[in-house]
């Protein structure tokens, strides 16, 4: 259905990640650009876009935008994560450097500002301009959160909302602003993007101890990498004495042994904290429906309900 927009971002990726005077932008650009991602987010503008009967050329701007803050995010992330795989394939800052990955992620973040002032919508900037500086602060934020085990459900919520659920919401509510849609129906594309964001992140926190590798997870990656999700929160809040040592030897310490994601996995189903996290990712889920259904009737809004299911599908 968005197929023919979608192939006109990509297009419009390829032009504007080229760089005259520093080939290494492309070709960094590229290895992560063309990995295989779903491109979820510009899609979402693309179809909040068509939804609310746009039938100008900037929704296309808008996705590319979209892409750009999601890619650089992506490139900063895996510096200050360390990481050496994204999407089953080196990092960027492993196959380059750390220099590059940083430097690149900010020409990508000046390339989606000036994407989005083509728009000449100051709604718009506003918005994305928010998002971006609201996904730096989650990210800041989960730093500070980081193997901290009295960190809250509260702030977890505050770190997704800032790393993930930001640049959803703000890529389906950009597509009714560029529309000129009235207040309530972007309020409504505002929330289904954050109630869809905030499942998609819980689910893909889940799927580290809940799914299998059809799921296109690692059982355990994040508990290695001593990432205090959901399930770990939950889990440590019910835990007695013996088990809060155990959690502060593996997560705060990083002292981990043969066994120990097993016992954890035990700890975390004899609290029910991956059976309660899978709910809570449900009812972020309900919430993103609801907000949709507020919006008219039209097969592209039934495809974005489809969509909400389909982030969550992944539990059953």
């Amino acid at each position: 259905m968005l197929s023919g927009e979608l192939s006109s971002v990509n297009t419009l990726i390829a032009q504007r990640m080229a760089s005259e005077h520093a080939p290494r932008i492309p070709e960094v650009t590229a290895h992560l650009v063309e990995a295989g991602g779903k491109r979820l987010r510009p899609m979402l503008t693309l179809a909040a876009a068509r939804m609310c009967g746009y039938d100008g050329p900037y929704h296309v701007h808008l996705a590319a935008t979209v892409e750009f803050i999601h890619t650089a995010t992506l490139l900063h992330d895996d510096v200050v994560d360390e990481s050496e795989k994204r999407r089953g394939r080196p990092t960027a800052n492993l196959l380059w450097d750390n220099k590059s990955s940083v430097l690149v992620g900010d020409y990508l973040f000046a390339r989606a500002f000036q994407l989005m002032t083509e728009t000449g919508n100051l709604d718009v900037l506003r918005i994305l301009s928010n998002a971006a500086a609201t996904i730096a602060e989650g990210e800041v934020l989960q730093l500070t959160a980081a193997q901290d085990l009295t960190t809250t459900e509260d702030i977890y919520l505050q770190v997704v909302r800032g790393k993930t659920a930001a640049l959803f919401s703000a890529a389906t509510e950009v597509g009714g602003v560029i529309a000129g849609r009235p207040a309530n129906e972007v309020r409504a594309l505002f929330d289904y993007g954050d109630a869809l964001g905030i499942a998609f992140q819980i689910v893909d926190d889940l799927l580290d101890y809940w799914g299998t590798t059809a799921t296109g997870k690692n059982i355990g990656d994040d508990f290695r990498e001593r990432k205090l999700t959901l399930p770990l929160i939950k889990a440590y809040a019910k835990a007695n004495d013996e088990e809060r040592a155990f959690w502060k030897r593996v997560i705060e310490k990083g002292d981990q042994t043969a066994g120990d994601l097993e016992h954890a996995l035990v700890l975390l189903n004899r609290h029910g904290a991956l059976e309660e996290t899978r709910n809570e990712a449900l009812a972020w889920a309900d919430k993103a429906k609801a907000a949709m259904l507020k919006m008219p009737q039209s097969e592209i809004r039934e495809v974005l309900i489809d969509l909400n299911d389909y982030v969550v599908a992944r539990l059953t």
